[in-house]
């Protein structure tokens, strides 16, 4: 009975020996395990080629769209408000009755001045002739010289008078226009701020109401201080530069119009240069106090080298991009002169026909076999 049981334990080991010696015989087999079938395994990439192509150059920035001219709209005289001609939000050209002021006290100033008028004139007329007369007579000998010379002030008081007398008319004349609350500039009227019936002064603070220009309307944006030599350079070599307003995220493009003016002064606390940028605006697409994206178009780089942007990979020697080479993966140094957008501007490093990989490259060794994919 135990040498049964010893025998079992010589066939059991024997068992497990061959099954070892099998194992390492198929890992010497050529081909049989799997790191050598990973070592050469194709990767699947997608390869864009390396044009050469003229490539408009933009700089972008955050802005705020400003109204052209904004006017509080204030009575210029004093008297009660006796009425408002315009709806709020109405659009309004420029001298347009806004409200009008009772004109009343100033058309009773206008008829005491031309009455004034009158008699001064009169009263001027009859020294006129006087003086002509003693003129006359003076040159015989018969008036003294000291009466005429007073005639003749009297001439020039009234006429003093009556010069006098024709500003008091202009002055009401102009009092009575200023009654009526005009529009300074074509816009847009905002909320009401006063009602008829209440008394209004020259001197208040509050307006009747605020008149927005809307057509043109500026932006107002920042770029970096660093941005500053380029963009001077460009506005006095080209004249201003086009501009285009975007909504926030630069998915569409909502009005085009021209640089005005580079502040005088750098922000030192963001190290940004503010710009402003004047847009028709027929349309109304932009609104004061609206957060855009202003794209400055700078220039045109003629016969750029350009690939994907997202070719494009940083290591510890700086950037560098797989190249298809036959049906492997090559590594290429390269300098970049600038991303614009999706688009990547090569100064050094390749050539116009080279395949970059732009999809799978992470998976990638130099010398790794590549699987183009469609």
């Amino acid at each position: 009975m135990k040498r049964g049981f010893g025998a079992l334990l010589v066939c059991a080991a024997l068992a497990g020996g061959c099954g070892k010696d099998g194992q390492n015989a198929a890992a010497a087999t050529p081909g049989g395990g799997k790191g050598a079938a990973g070592a050469d395994r194709a990767v699947p990439v997608l390869l864009s080629e390396a044009v050469t192509r003229d490539v408009p150059i933009y700089l972008d920035g955050l802005g705020t769209v400003t109204a052209y001219k904004t006017v509080n709209v204030r009575p210029q005289v004093d008297g009660r408000l006796d009425r408002v001609t315009f709806r709020e939000g109405q659009t309004v050209k420029k001298g347009e009755v806004l409200a009008e002021v009772d004109p009343r006290p100033f058309q009773i100033l206008l008829h005491q001045g031309e009455a004034a008028l009158t008699r001064d004139k009169a009263q001027l007329d009859g020294a006129k002739r006087n003086l002509e007369r003693y003129e006359a007579v003076g040159g015989q000998h018969l008036l003294p010289q000291q009466q005429i010379d007073d005639q003749r002030a009297l001439v020039e008081q009234l006429t003093g008078t009556v010069m006098n007398d024709q500003a008091t008319i202009e002055n009401a004349k102009l009092q009575l226009d200023y009654a009526k609350i005009k529009s300074p500039l074509d816009g847009i009227t905002g909320i009401r701020q006063v009602d008829p019936g209440n008394i209004v002064h020259a001197a208040d603070t509050t307006g009747v109401v605020v008149v927005t220009q809307m057509d043109p309307i500026a932006v107002v944006f920042t770029l970096p201080q660093d941005d500053l030599p380029s963009v001077a350079r460009q506005q006095q070599a080209e004249g201003p530069l086009q501009i285009d307003a975007q909504n926030r995220d630069g998915s569409q493009t909502l009005a085009t119009g021209r640089l005005e003016l580079i502040d005088n002064q750098i922000n030192q606390g963001t190290a940004t240069m503010r710009l402003k940028a004047i847009f028709p605006n027929p349309q109304r697409t932009l609104w004061p106090n609206q957060f855009v994206k202003a794209r400055v178009r700078l220039t045109v780089r003629k016969g750029a080298l350009v690939i994907p942007a997202v070719a494009v990979q940083r290591g510890p020697q700086g950037a560098f991009v797989y190249v298809a080479h036959g049906d492997r993966a090559e590594v290429r140094n390269l300098v970049v002169e600038r991303i614009q957008g999706e688009d990547a501007l090569v100064a050094k490093g390749l050539a116009a026909g080279d395949k970059v990989v732009r999809e799978g490259q992470s998976q990638l060794r130099p010398g790794a076999k590549l699987a183009v994919r469609p």
